[in-house]
């Protein structure tokens, strides 16, 4: 069925493609560029100039009508905030979570509505099922599947959105492009914040938060080093802890074990897969379902606890509307509070909750 759709248009492969497969099937296709981010002076982290040329250009080449909007004051709003929120409370947020929630299915789909549009489309690897309810489903793509980012839509949003690559790999869609003559066909993957770029992460948050150092302590308890700030910092984390060669250690490398809010202490052990890097248990809230409510009060499933990470078997306990803990039937690895645990049944992404609380069970085998 012939729709009128409008397809957001960053200047990369992905949304080219998209806009392309729409105009191949017929549809009544227009491109919307957003612009959510004001600061545009540091142009080698922030190419929002570049990347409104390109979509120009691929707009003029499928002769489709390109609109530019800024959404920067809901940005700002609905999402830097919380960010920057989160980051100084000492935790790692996933602001292409909430800015998928906020801007690309909410903004946007409302200003497109004003249009006159149908549907939305944009070039999230990833795909719907609309009959006979609406199910997101993971893209063919194993390693491009963008359905981490997109937990959080409910079934209103998916319902008035396409993913045109669904079905495709990365490599299928660059050689799509390169045959449509994009020129963008071989275009770096964009990286960094959603929206804002690769900057200079440290920095850029240095502006927005001030820093407050502290001392990094092992897990004697002995301080060994000086950290700038909590925020700075994430589970998991080798580079950038400023740790010398030190005597009596094993020589292997300095990992982030965790964080003392309280006494703003970075807590440090060494070795890849020291076992104060793992943990079976985690306690999650703000939980959202995208068919609108649970499967059952406790069942088992498959999780993420990051982007692109293989799916982990587990055991989900709703504790109330908001909360839930997970279980998984091994030991994961850098448990982030901040990040986001997502949900699966087979392909299909059932929603997921934002990660509180990390529960120690340690091991010596990871």
């Amino acid at each position: 069925m012939r729709s009128n759709i409008s397809v957001g248009l960053s200047g990369g492969v992905d949304s080219a493609v998209a806009a392309l497969r729409l105009k191949q099937q017929g549809h009544d296709v227009a491109a919307v560029f957003m612009k959510n981010w004001d600061e545009d002076d540091d142009t080698d982290y922030c190419p929002a100039e570049q990347d409104l040329a390109d979509a120009r250009a691929i707009a003029a080449q499928l002769d489709i009508e390109l609109h530019t909007v800024s959404f920067s004051s809901q940005y700002w709003n609905c999402v830097f905030t919380h960010f920057l929120a989160e980051y100084e409370a000492g935790r790692t947020p996933s602001p292409d979570i909430m800015c998928n929630r906020e801007i690309k299915f909410r903004a946007f789909l409302d200003y497109a509505s004003g249009l006159g549009a149908d549907l939305i489309a944009t070039g999230h690897y990833a795909r719907i099922e609309k009959s006979p309810l609406v199910r997101l489903l993971r893209g063919i793509d194993a390693d491009k599947d963008q359905t981490y980012f997109l937990h959080t839509l409910d079934r209103t949003q998916l319902e008035r959105s396409l993913f045109p690559l669904g079905e495709f790999t990365k490599s299928e869609v660059r050689t799509l492009a390169k045959q449509a003559g994009f020129a963008v066909h071989e275009k770096k993957d964009s990286t960094g914040i959603c929206f804002i770029g690769e900057r200079r992460f440290s920095t850029f948050l240095s502006q927005y938060i001030k820093k407050n150092p502290g001392e990094i302590r092992d897990l004697d308890g002995e301080v060994i080093g000086q950290h700038e700030g909590l925020m700075f910092y994430t589970i998991g984390q080798r580079q950038g802890l400023g740790i010398g060669g030190r005597s009596n250690t094993s020589g292997e490398p300095w990992y982030v074990i965790g964080k003392d809010i309280e006494n703003n202490i970075l807590r440090v052990a060494q070795g890849v897969n020291h076992p104060a890097l793992f943990s079976q248990c985690l306690q999650a809230s703000k939980l959202h379902w995208i068919a609108g409510m649970e499967p059952a009060h406790s069942f088992d499933c498959t999780a993420r606890i990051r982007h692109q990470q293989p799916l982990q078997d587990c055991t989900v306990t709703v504790l109330d509307r908001q909360e839930c803990s997970v279980r998984f039937s091994r030991p994961q690895r850098a448990i982030t509070p901040g990040q986001s645990v997502v949900f699966y049944r087979d392909d299909e992404c059932l929603g997921g909750a934002i990660i509180d609380t990390v529960i120690p069970e340690r091991t010596t085998e990871p």
